[in-house]
């Protein structure tokens, strides 16, 4: 799985559940609501007040390792 901006946060949890940290580390404390799963990744940065790009390749390294 590649992540990108549009990626739907539900399917990155779903495919990989161990980066849940990554989205509690950016403020998001809710990744059992049906609607934070549902949001992309841009979204949800733009709520929390956080670079999307920079989240992204966290997401990506993680993947990778």
């Amino acid at each position: 799985m590649v992540i990108t901006k549009d990626t739907v946060i539900g399917d990155i949890l779903d495919e990989n559940g161990n980066l849940a940290p990554y989205f509690l580390e950016m403020g998001m404390h809710c990744l059992g609501c049906p609607s934070a799963r549902a949001e992309t990744v841009a979204q949800a940065c733009a709520v929390h007040g956080v670079n999307a790009d920079e989240l992204v390749s966290k997401l990506n390294a993680a993947i990778e390792k």
